[in-house]
């Protein structure tokens, strides 16, 4: 006979008994819903290595199942356990008894809170009723609810003054006392400001309470929100000022301010495969004076074209909301059969409504010097209009939901500085809707209308030209309208264009997408032209970057193919 030494023969059955426990799987039966789901999160504590079939680790399962059972009332469970033949399975069997009852329901409030509904609602709809099977997370909930409401609402010194759950597993009953003294609710008190380079009436216009209005900590924060809107501080910090707790009834309002950079600069560059490479240079200065007024300019530098503008904006005394704006711009256009110089004077007010849209009232005065096809003019508008816009999305720079609406109308007559007569119409839509975390669909529509009689009058930039990365991609930069009698581009009445894309989630932050484009730029009838493609997408730290391969699909031999590289929002 061999004999083999006592160490290695414990050595072999400890790696035999952790191969066989790592293969063990657990079953649990004879519950559901709630209370299956609760028994799995305590479980899932338990590393699944450490599962076997010894009495050990049933002993230890039979604690946390109980644990988690104590917690939705159920006091009297019953374990049966089985292995299955093969040893690799431990099933549990839990019959989770009668439940606790709530025999007793005593909340009562004392201080101001009592007079206070919200708390009365709050206690409604915690779901702990006499009767009810008992749930220590509603109990707890209710208890972190009560404190949580005092504090936003300014009971800034209530306490518990009895808070006790008693439970009879004998008599599967459970008793409930929560006294609650919330003292008094503090008031605003007066706007303590530091470090605002801007006039304190500004600063105070934007607190959305009153004087010795009840405290309520939703207002901190958007006073918070709305100093950081202005972009004239760089830090806001909003607190009310504690030291005051059990002397006075309004507490002070301390904000804490920082200037915004005097100056701030932001670059784009961009590529297509007719534009070539195209870059954009912002400069803004947040604020240029103590009342707050602003100032922005933009350059947008490509072979085609190049515009500058520069506008300054005066905030009104609903600082966010409303305000009047000056701007003055000049394009210069050297592409395929245009070439104008053209420079814009317009003077704006600016509302944003309750609704979340975006009204603004202007007056433009146009005037451009231009060759369009066999046509060489200079033209001068002066058009007044209006135009409603609004943006909603959800989910950060690539948003998983949102929309955009526009819609700018402008008129020009010849006895008021225009050329013609003319009516415009632009609008446009787009949707973003999202399936799950990794499917992403994008719809636009967008058209414009020129209504006049003598069409010939209007100039370049108000005539309407389709192609390139803003609606049918597949086809060249504005590549797109009707021909005059040489063959060369003239321009169109109308336009209209649509976009569908499907967008997928590669990897991390990566994107790979599907696009058709559908749209016409014409004077009567339209002549669909169709586009297809494949592109990719980074939500970088920056926002969205895209690059698009498109094929115009009724586009003319060599040209069928164009290349699109952009960095921005894509509402």
């Amino acid at each position: 006979m061999i004999k083999k030494p006592l160490a290695i023969v414990i050595a072999s059955l400890c790696l035999s008994s952790l191969a066989m426990a790592n293969d063990v799987e657990l079953s649990i039966e004879g519950l559901k819903g709630k209370v299956k789901n609760n028994v799995e999160v305590y479980l899932s504590s338990i590393p699944q290595k450490e599962y076997d079939t010894s009495l050990r680790f049933q002993s230890r399962l039979e604690r946390s199942i109980t644990e988690s059972l104590n917690a939705l009332g159920y006091y009297h469970p019953t374990f049966s356990f089985r292995v299955a033949d093969k040893g690799d399975e431990l099933i549990v069997t839990v019959t989770p008894g009668p439940p606790v009852l709530i025999n007793q329901l005593d909340i009562e409030f004392e201080g101001e809170a009592k007079q206070d509904p919200d708390f009365a609602t709050l206690v409604k709809k915690s779901g702990l009723k006499v009767g009810k099977r008992l749930n220590h997370g509603l109990y707890d909930g209710l208890k972190s609810n009560i404190r949580n409401l005092a504090l936003q609402k300014g009971y800034f010194e209530g306490d518990y003054k009895i808070s006790r759950l008693e439970v009879s597993p004998d008599l599967n009953e459970a008793y409930i006392r929560l006294h609650y003294d919330s003292g008094i609710r503090y008031h605003f008190g007066e706007t303590m400001v530091t470090g605002s380079q801007i006039e304190l009436d500004r600063v105070y216009s934007l607190e959305p309470y009153e004087l010795d209005e009840p405290y309520l900590v939703s207002k901190i924060g958007e006073y918070n929100q709305n100093l950081s809107n202005t972009d004239w501080f760089s830090s806001v910090f909003v607190e009310p000022d504690l030291s005051y707790l059990g002397k006075q009834r309004e507490l002070p309002i301390k904000v804490s301010l920082a200037p915004q950079a005097r100056n701030k600069l932001e670059t784009g560059i961009g590529y297509s495969t007719d534009v070539g490479v195209r870059g954009s240079l912002k400069w803004k200065k947040p604020w240029v004076n103590s009342r707050g007024h602003s100032f922005d300019s933009s350059f947008l530098l490509s072979k085609p074209e190049q515009t500058i503008t520069a506008g300054y904006r005066i905030p009104l005394d609903d600082v966010l909301n409303e305000y009047y704006r000056v701007q003055y711009g000049m394009k210069q256009v050297d592409s395929r059969d245009t070439k104008s110089f053209e420079s814009n004077l317009a003077l704006e007010r600016h509302w944003t409504l309750d609704n979340g849209w975006h009204r603004t009232l202007f007056i433009r005065y146009l005037l451009e010097n231009y060759e369009q096809g066999i046509l060489d003019d200079n033209a001068q508008f002066l058009l007044p209009g209006i135009s409603f816009t609004r943006t909603r999305s959800r989910g950060g720079a690539m948003p998983s939901w949102g929309d955009r609406q526009s819609l700018t109308l402008e008129y020009g007559d010849p006895h008021a500085l225009s050329e013609t007569q003319v009516f415009r119409a632009i609008g446009g839509m787009s949707w973003i809707r999202s399936l799950g975390d990794n499917h992403r669909g994008i719809f636009r529509i967008d058209g414009g209308a020129n209504i006049t009689e003598d069409f010939d009058k209007l100039s370049p930039s108000l005539r309407f030209f389709a192609g390139g990365d803003n609606n049918l991609r597949g086809y060249g930069y504005e590549s797109i309208s009707p021909r005059d009698s040489s063959g060369a581009l003239s321009g169109a009445k109308f336009m209209a264009t649509t976009s569908l894309e499907y967008q997928y989630r590669v990897v991390g932050n990566w994107w790979g997408a599907l696009f058709y484009d559908y749209g016409d730029a014409f004077d009567y009838t339209p002549d669909f032209k169709r586009g297809v493609g494949v592109g990719i997408r980074w939500a970088s730290p920056v926002g969205p970057v895209r690059l698009d391969f498109a094929w115009g699909l009724d586009a003319t031999p060599g040209n069928e193919f164009q290349v699109h590289f952009t960095l921005g929002p894509e509402l």
